[in-house]
This record gives C-alpha cells, sequence and structure tokens, in this order.
C-alpha cells in the first residue's frame, strides 16, 4: 500500500490520535478506538487537506521582529561548578514534574497548580500557586485539565503547557457563523458561545519574574503570526482561525544557538508549534493517510493521521526535529515565523517525513519520546516502548533504523545531544545512561531515581549543564 505523507493539515479532517501515556508521563485524554471517524467537517473527505483560505477583511501579515540575542556566554555561570550535584537536596525544591532555564539561568520548577522559581544565589524556590489557567482549579469544566511541561524563555520569562480535552469536530463557529471551507454562507445561528469558550482551554502560558522576585502572569499566549481572525482566544490554528486542534502541550525545547536562537517550539496533541516572544504559528506535523473502507470493502476516501508529538529536538543546523506517535520529521524552519506552517519546500524545506519500517508498520504505535542529532551528524530516536534507534535519512520519505542495544529497558523516555559528542538517554525504569562519542554505552552513576522524565541541556555555560529530572528529582551534570 502507497501511504501518503504531508507535514501540515488543512484542518478539514478529524485526526485519530493514540492512546493516552502511563502515569509518569503528562496524560492527553485517551481516545477508545484508533480507526477512521466520521469526518464532520469536510465535504469530500477523499480529497487532500483544502488550501488556505483567509477571512475577507484580514488586515495583512504582520512583520514579526526578531526576539534579539539572548545575553553572551556566561563562562561557567552563577550555578555551582561541579560534576554532579543533587540539586534537590541542596536547594530544597520538592516534587517537581518538569523543569525549565531562562537566558538569566532562573531554573523553572512545575508541579501541577504550582509554579516555582529557583534564582541564582537563593536557597530554595520560590512558589506561586492558581495563575493562568490554573487559577480555577483543574478539571473538565476548567480552563485545563492539568499542568504539563515548563520551559524556559528570555530573562525572566518562562512558559507553562497545560492538557485539554481534544475536540470532535476541531470547528469552532465564529459569531458571523460562516461555515468551512468556502466561508461565503454567514448564519450566526450556527454560533455557540458555550463552545466558543473552548478556545480559552489548555495552550500555554507566558509568566515572568517582577522585580521582587515574585511570579506572575504575563499572557495567555494568543498572538497568531497570522492574525486572520480574533487574537484573544489563545493558540488556534494560524491558517484557519476556525480550527483548535492544539490544546494539549505535551513537550517543548528551546533553540540554543544559530540564527533562530531563543526560539521555543511545542509538541502537542495535533503538531508542533512555534514561537517567538509572545507570537505563536500553530502547527507543523508529519501526517499519514488512512484509506477508508466502506461494508463492501472499496476505498471511499482517508482519513489524516496525526500523532503525540512528544518528540523535539534541534538539529546540528537549526533543523527542527519531530517525532509523533507514527511518524517522524524533519524540517529547516523559514526565518519568517508567518511561514512556518506553510507546505513550501522554498521556505520550510522538509528534509525527512516518514515512519520507520524497521519498528512497525505505518499503522502501528511506535511512541517517539527523544529525537536528537549528536555531534558527528547522526540522528538517534527514542522510542518509550522499542528503545532507541539511530536514524539513517535515504530521502525524505526513507528513513532506516538500526537498533541500539545495549539498554537495560525499551523504555526511552529523553534524549540530549552534548557538545562533547555524547548522547544521554533517559529511560523509564533503568536510569540515565550515556553513549559517548565513540558509541560505547555506559550507565551515568550518581543520578538519583530510575525513571527520567526530562533532560534539559544548557551549552551557553562552560562547563555545559545538563540538568536531569527523574522520579527522585532534579540532579545537574556539568562538562559534557
Amino acid at each position: 500500500m502507497t501511504v501518503a505523507l504531508a507535514w501540515a493539515c488543512g484542518e478539514s479532517e478529524k485526526p485519530i490520535q493514540p492512546f493516552a501515556d502511563p502515569p509518569e508521563e503528562p496524560q492527553v485524554p485517551e481516545t477508545p478506538n484508533p480507526g477512521n471517524p466520521p469526518d464532520p467537517v469536510n465535504p469530500n473527505p477523499g480529497n487532500p487537506p483544502d488550501p488556505v483560505i483567509p477571512d475577507p477583511g484580514n488586515p495583512p501579515d504582520p512583520v514579526i521582529p526578531d526576539p534579539g540575542n539572548p545575553p553572551p556566554l556566561a563562562g561557567p555561570g552563577p550555578w555551582p561548578n561541579e560534576p554532579i550535584v543533587n540539586y534537590t537536596q541542596r536547594y530544597n525544591l520538592g516534587r517537581v514534574r518538569s523543569v525549565g532555564v531562562d537566558d538569566a539561568y532562573n531554573i523553572w520548577l512545575l508541579d501541577g497548580e504550582r509554579i516555582g522559581v529557583l534564582r541564582p544565589g537563593d536557597t530554595q524556590p520560590r512558589w506561586v500557586s492558581n495563575i493562568g489557567q490554573a487559577r480555577l482549579g483543574f478539571g473538565p469544566d476548567k480552563l485545563a485539565l492539568g499542568s504539563t511541561v515548563i520551559c524556559g524563555g528570555s530573562a525572566g520569562r518562562a512558559y507553562v503547557g497545560y492538557s485539554a480535552p481534544d475536540l470532535s469536530p476541531a470547528f469552532i463557529y465564529s459569531p458571523d457563523g460562516r461555515s468551512h471551507p468556502n466561508y461565503d454562507d454567514p448564519d450566526p445561528t450556527r454560533f455557540d458561545p458555550v463552545r466558543y469558550e473552548e478556545y480559552q482551554k489548555g495552550d500555554l502560558d507566558a509568566v515572568k519574574l517582577t522585580e521582587d522576585g515574585s511570579i506572575v502572569l504575563e499572557e495567555h499566549l494568543q498572538k497568531s503570526a497570522r492574525p486572520n481572525g480574533p487574537q484573544n482566544v489563545g493558540i488556534r490554528n494560524t491558517n484557519d482561525h476556525h480550527f483548535d486542534e492544539d490544546r494539549t502541550v505535551l513537550s517543548c525545547t528551546k533553540v540554543m544557538h544559530g540564527q533562530h536562537k531563543g526560539e521555543l517550539y511545542i509538541g502537542t496533541n495535533h503538531g508542533v508549534t512555534r514561537i517567538r516572544g509572545l507570537v505563536y504559528n500553530s502547527h507543523r506535523h508529519p501526517i499519514w493517510y488512512k484509506p477508508k473502507v466502506d461494508d463492501q470493502g472499496n476505498v471511499v476516501g482517508k482519513t489524516q493521521m496525526t500523532g503525540l508529538s512528544y518528540a523535539l529536538g534541534i538539529g546540528l543546523n537549526g533543523d527542527v526535529l519531530i517525532g509523533n506517535d507514527w511518524n517522524v520529521g524533519v524540517v529547516a524552519p523559514s526565518p519568517n515565523l508567518a511561514d512556518w506552517d506553510k507546505v513550501d519546500d522554498s521556505l520550510n524545506l522538509e528534509r525527512l517525513s516518514t515512519y520507520v519500517p524497521q519498528v512497525n508498520s505505518q499503522e502501528e504505535f511506535d511512541y517517539w519520546r527523544g529525537f536528537q542529532q549528536t555531534k558527528d551528524g547522526s540522528y538517534y530516536l527514542g522510542s518509550r516502548d522499542f528503545g532507541l534507534w539511530q536514524l539513517n535519512i535515504v530521502r525524505k520519505s526513507d528513513g532506516r533504523g538500526v537498533k541500539v542495544a545495549g539498554l537495560p529497558t525499551d523504555s526511552v523516555l529523553s534524549l540530549a545531544a552534548t557538545e562533547d559528542g555524547s548522547l544521554f538517554i533517559g529511560t523509564g525504569g533503568g536510569g540515565l545512561w550515556r553513549m559517548d562519542a565513540q558509541k560505547q554505552l555506559s550507565k551515568v552513576n550518581g543520578v538519583a531515581g530510575s525513571t527520567v522524565k526530562e533532560l534539559r541541556y544548557d551549552p551557553t555555560v562552560s562547563p555545559a549543564m545538563l540538568y536531569v529530572l527523574t522520579d527522585a528529582g532534579l540532579t545537574v551534570l556539568r562538562g559534557h
């Protein structure tokens, strides 16, 4: 069977979501059956995704300014210059579910409805509770089901991700009641103010430090790079604001080098959103199309298949590395933020969009949780269920995997490539492992905990810092 592959969708079909992950990972509501649901929006589901149709009367696309360069290299920086430090013990961190570091080397912490920050010079973190999307508590009738990840931004800023139930269909009528795909049939009776409020759920908060060290909400992200609709409804599709597909933030990574240094990418329940400051472009993703078959066995259309985008990395030359529960992709991002969601190789060169047949068939989940490129140019993928794989990109539609032997478990939850040529491998139950530049595997001793939830790498200090968050707390390694 020939499988069609693509990167961005016209938002005309409801994607199939994989099952939720075990409790140690951020949760997304389970979709009971990964089969073919009906497509309630697209009048002709056999066609490829529809082209972008702008709203009439929209203003021209704005020029998104460059956020400027982060602070210069800081030498060893403000934190202990020791090979390994248990930060949970030394700084009395308490329970931490996610960690991030901003450009001023403030360490940001997330624990449910609590957001914390450990500033250079502090002996313990400061915490704030119930701000932003957490201000009403968590639950199906609140602004979020829970918090998921935190990622550092510019100096004094962090981004906090949340989860929300998937919408099916993801289309939300605006007050004028115009319907997809032509938007030439206004009918205000279609507008449902309760459903319109769904725009506000989940997504991403930006928080910041005040002069006295307090944490406050800066903004719930809502500025699209192409404002073809309302600008106060959280993250929704940049190419058509009527679709609210990226509602749960599963992962985040900050660009640490190159021309896009300081930008942020978040992986969601549907794709990958790119963020510059407080402006976003949503979204891109590697996808495939599953044939739809009627009772007589006839192919009557196709359904766009996306996956949960947990695996995010930045390649040596600034490429964005994406792995979801089915597919993997590599794309070179355009300098213009407004172009991110456009499937055009002259703007965002697509180097890879495929699945890895050596792991599973296209229809089976691979559960990618890490995607990194090491100093020698090699690509590595980590799967929650199927171990560590080296990936060879033969051509855009052909990625071949070779399994790396020697780990104590096939549960790989996080990866980090470091400046010394190493690949650090965070496992579920087997602790932290290192593959050095000579491709030799060894267990990293001295890191408390057996399940590595997150790896954050900061090469802007020397020696570089690797933040290792496990089920037992936060440990920092230096010198890689």
